[in-house]
């Protein structure tokens, strides 16, 4: 429930009172203060930073299940009010409990769906807001959540399968750090204590590891520290807006995984326009929904600069071939939707291309990745292993000599 901050005069004394006060309307909150015999000053609802309430984020697992229930029962004929009071009652997510709770309330006192959702930007973005609100306007709400539940459901599905891919490199990279580490602290120094007992010469292989090993037994801890440091120092880095511009700008260039990561920019671009084309929402702000959902500094900037030269007159194909990160296809693709009338249905074509281009180059990074990994685990320990026997080799010379 919404809680107000006021500043009020009790009646008998004339004492100035700071407190807060949680009702369901502004209105509600000053008749339970009146009833307290207190004199509102003034009053406003509490709000976290930037004007957005308080609480956390929610899985966007949850937020599909939710939109595609409620287009459900508001297809079904169903109040908003009870549908959005039955969806709160079933959720075992408490952020999202609370949530529909709240724009449950906001409803009743008055706010359109659309407003309601504008509290919480946390777990409803601009593109949510904005579909609703074309959806109120058109009359056409479970049709537009439905679709929004759809849209939500595919970058879902393809989120999980980049992270899916990405998960075993990660694993078997941390696994592979981690062996190298042990081998160098604990084992290494083992057979260096025996060679060195020996008094010849080692293998320069051999001599390089056992200095390794000995720089890594002693500054452990500072190695540590240091690759700790360098990994934070990096992602701290690329969350500024100029380590965003400087990565986002060169991930798209990377050979193969650059080459996914703008595929799947694109395929974002081009469902969300698809999606607000679709819904009746205005091109200009089109536009600018999808420049700030991209995920992509580098194509945000490039949209930015389109839906200006749009403004102006130009053509959206036109505009956008000004910029080399919008491949020709899609670039021919929006002319033929431009020239047929049917935008929406090209920009979802391509959109279905692209996630199903995304998904084989995805299975088949997957099933290249594996043997790679494998080699590079094994050249790793393997290395290591040959280091520490090439002496071995020599043992008859060695022992010869003495």
């Amino acid at each position: 429930m919404p809680s107000f901050a006021y500043t009020a005069r009790e009646t008998g004394t004339g004492r100035e009172v700071r407190s807060s006060v949680e009702a369901a309307t502004e209105q509600a909150a000053i008749n339970a203060l009146l009833n307290r015999n207190l004199l509102v000053v003034s009053i406003k609802e509490k709000v976290g930073k930037k004007g957005k309430t308080s609480g956390g984020k929610v899985a966007l697992q949850d937020l599909v299940i939710f939109t595609r229930q409620l287009a459900t029962m508001l297809d079904a004929g169903l109040a908003m009010v009870s549908s959005l009071q039955g969806l709160a009652e079933q959720t075992t997510n408490k952020v999202m409990h609370d949530v529909i709770k709240d724009v449950c309330t906001r409803v009743e006192s008055g706010d359109s769906f659309s407003e309601a959702l504008i509290k919480h930007p946390k777990v409803f973005n601009r593109l949510y807001v904005c579909m609703v609100g074309a959806g109120e306007k058109g009359g056409l709400l479970s049709e537009i959540l439905s679709r929004l539940a759809t849209y939500l459901e595919n970058t879902a599905r393809l989120r999980r399968k980049v992270k899916s891919a990405l998960m075993y490199p990660t694993v078997v990279t941390v696994v592979a750090i981690g062996i190298t580490i042990f081998l160098l602290v604990k084992v290494v120094p083992v057979f260096g204590d025996i060679f060195e007992s020996f008094g010849a010469a080692l293998p320069t292989p051999t001599q390089y590891l056992i200095n390794l090993s000995k720089f890594v037994q002693k500054y452990i801890i500072f190695v540590l520290l240091g690759g700790g440091g360098l990994v934070y120092g990096w992602f701290y880095f690329i969350k500024t807006p100029v380590g965003r511009e400087f990565w986002d700008g060169r991930r798209i260039k990377l050979p193969v995984f650059g080459h996914i990561a703008h595929k799947i920019c694109l395929a974002r671009f081009t469902r969300t326009f698809s999606s607000l084309i679709r819904s009746g929402v205005p091109i200009l702000e089109v536009m600018g929904i999808t420049a700030n959902t991209v995920g992509n500094v580098v194509m945000e900037k490039a949209i930015k600069v389109a839906t200006t030269d749009i403004e102006r007159g130009e053509n959206i194909s036109a505009a956008l071939s000004k910029h080399s990160v919008f491949p020709p296809m899609i670039i021919r693709m929006l002319s033929a939707g431009e020239q047929t009338g049917k935008l929406d249905a090209m920009m979802e074509r391509i959109s279905d291309f692209l996630d199903e281009e995304i998904e084989t180059i995805l299975s088949g990074l997957t099933s290249l990745i594996e043997p790679i990994l494998i080699v590079f685990l094994g050249v790793v320990v393997g290395g290591i292993v040959i280091c520490m026997f090439l002496p071995i080799f020599k043992m008859s010379e060695i022992v010869n000599k003495h």
